[in-house]
């Protein structure tokens, strides 16, 4: 039984019976926490057709529902709010549906394609803080479109190419003596990531000296002998010159084993990736085609530039002097390709930071202008950066907190506080590791995603991980409660079906509270999604487990009489249990059986 479809056909038969007149377009939505009720009518919008006041009318459609209308028991007016009572006997026959349903929170193909884009890293240092924000988010929210019934292609477009990984290969060239992962002991990202510092400490250094000669910064910056040796071989690597191009595709190979390492541990995955190195051509063909046909100029020094002002904003090098790529190039051919090898797709949706909000402005405009329609189908979901307490946690290269090291450090947290609360009692040893991941990174992923992507956040790993408060080891040790409630009721032999239920005419509010939640989920799951929002999933999955603690401390379940309701209750428990579950495994975090 869908309770919202049911309620909003009895309120237009009610405005039809009382007023003669139809309406098709009603304003409910949940009653404010504290009023009784579940739904909420605005009444406001009713009165040019009732002729009455907003309280009046109010009153005349709730007196007519409480009269003709099963559903609805009772209800009170705050000025012009119709707050209605669901009577229990609807609310069990939700549940009943519910229950029966065995795909309930997975909703049908609906034969739409979209593509979600994240992670999408350079290669010249191991993935960061930011990092795990944006793979958590973007792999949330193609999980979310997963569930409302799209067809989701997941990618990620590797920054391959350019200046920065040639500093890389510059320093190694220079100092590396060889170096490798196997010789080191060290991960491949960071052993690359490595040779990229080392290139920005002699950088720093040879700038200073040309500085103390005598030569201006701007000059000294250019002139540094490691500067133009990184630049000597970007040049050589768009030339294919062999030596550049095999020491390229060494140091590359070392990041992507080392990025694999880190993605697994993330819990997060990819349908197909994009490189640079491919992309960029076709990106310059474009841009010399958008010369031809006069979209994009060239200047007299030979770069190629577009110009915006007409739309508000500048003029943008899509070419530099020298012929080679910028990112805006790389960019252009990368939408391109994407929207051939997955010509269905309803949406190309490109998980970056709020830093870039300007570059996809730039983007979809140029996209537009070189006829592409679809350029409309593009949507930068822009997320605010991250910000740690001042030393929590480490910083391997002093600038930036390292995924890997954050993640190591949250299981370690998550299993000291384990162990100092007693939860592993019966757990081996291989259990008791695989619960600290489970809470260590449910903890790190649901901090990331319970604040609107929008916004710039601040990450406590301490508060993160407590048992107590808005916090994801709180819901996963919620869920880890029920199972054993569950395995109880198992021991006892309790079990039901749906049809047993009927029985029961009364419940206890918590209980009508957290099934307005439960039937609410689908819903959730929609309004998640076209908001490109995990956070109102984080929010929802708080909110059920909030409420179902409420009812387990109030209601002793194993001290109920009567067997039907016994029944019911462990049925219900079931189902809070499953759509805590569904509920956090979109934000990509598992919960445990025991805790």
């Amino acid at each position: 039984m869908n309770l919202d479809l049911l309620l909003r056909a009895e309120i237009q038969k009610a405005v039809q019976q009382l007023f003669n007149s139809t309406v098709e377009q009603l304003q409910l939505q949940p009653t404010n926490a504290e009023f009784e009720g579940s739904h909420t009518l605005v009444c406001f919008p009713l009165t040019k057709i009732s002729k009455k006041n907003p309280e009046e009318t109010a009153k005349a459609i709730g007196d007519y529902l409480v009269s003709n209308a099963p559903v609805v028991s009772r209800y009170n007016v705050v000025k012009g709010f119709l707050n209605l009572v669901i009577a229990d006997e609807a609310w069990i026959k939700v549940f009943q549906t519910i229950f029966s349903n065995k795909q309930f929170g997975k909703l049908p193909s609906n034969g739409k394609e979209i593509m979600v884009e994240y992670s999408s890293p350079n290669t010249n240092k191991p993935l960061h803080l930011g990092h795990l924000r944006n793979n958590f988010l973007g792999w949330s929210v193609a999980e979310l479109y997963k569930a409302i019934g799209y067809t989701v292609h997941k990618v990620q477009i590797i920054n391959d190419r350019g200046i920065h990984i040639c500093k890389s290969m510059a320093a190694w060239k220079l100092f590396g003596n060889g170096e490798t992962p196997q010789s080191s002991g060290i991960k491949g990202d960071h052993l690359v990531g490595k040779y990229y510092v080392e290139f920005d400490k002699n950088y720093k250094a040879q700038i200073k000296e040309l500085v103390d000669k005598g030569l201006s910064q701007e000059e000294a910056e250019k002139q540094a002998p490691i500067m133009q040796l990184a630049v000597d071989m970007l040049r050589k690597w768009e030339a294919k010159d062999e030596e550049t191009v095999a020491l390229w595709k060494m140091m590359n190979g070392w990041v992507y084993d080392g990025f694999d390492a880190t993605y697994k541990k993330m819990g997060v995955d990819f349908d197909k990736l994009y490189y640079e190195s491919d992309t960029y051509l076709l990106g310059k063909d474009e841009v010399l085609k958008g010369v031809d046909s006069g979209v994009f100029f060239k200047k007299d020094d030979g770069s190629v530039w577009v110009d915006l002002t007409a739309d508000g904003l500048d003029q943008k090098v899509l070419l530099r002097s020298d012929g080679t790529s910028v990112y805006m190039t790389q960019d252009i051919g990368t939408a391109i390709l994407r929207f051939r090898d997955f010509p269905k797709i309803e949406g190309q949706v490109y998980t970056v930071g709020n830093e870039q909000e300007y570059h996809f402005k730039v983007l979809f405009l140029i996209l537009g202008k070189l006829g592409y329609e679809w350029a409309k189908k593009c949507y930068h979901l822009s997320y605010g950066m991250v910000d740690l307490p001042t030393g929590k946690m480490k910083s391997r290269e002093g600038t930036v907190v390292d995924a890997d090291d954050l993640m190591a450090e949250m299981i370690a947290e998550a299993e000291k506080q384990t162990r100092e609360l007693g939860k592993i009692e019966g757990l081996g040893d291989d259990e008791a590791q695989q619960l600290f991941e489970m809470i260590g990174l449910g903890a790190l992923k649901f901090f990331l995603l319970k604040v609107d992507p929008k916004k710039r956040m601040l990450f406590d790993p301490n508060e993160s991980v407590q048992l107590q408060g808005f916090t994801g080891p709180f819901i996963q040790y919620t869920h880890a409660r029920i199972r054993a409630i569950l395995r109880k009721a198992e021991s006892m032999n309790i079990s039901a079906s749906e049809n047993e239920f009927s029985t029961v005419s009364s419940l206890e509010p918590s209980e009508r509270e957290a099934l307005y939640v439960v039937s609410n989920f689908e819903n959730k799951l929609r309004e998640a999604a076209l908001a490109y929002s995990p956070a109102i999933m984080a929010n929802y999955a708080y909110e059920l487990a909030k409420i179902y603690n409420q009812f387990y401390q109030s209601i002793p379940i194993f001290n109920e009489s009567d067997p039907a309701k016994l029944k019911f209750r462990i049925a219900f428990s079931s189902i809070v249990a499953d759509v805590l579950k569904k509920s956090m495994n979109v934000l990509g975090i598992q919960v445990p059986e025991r805790m």
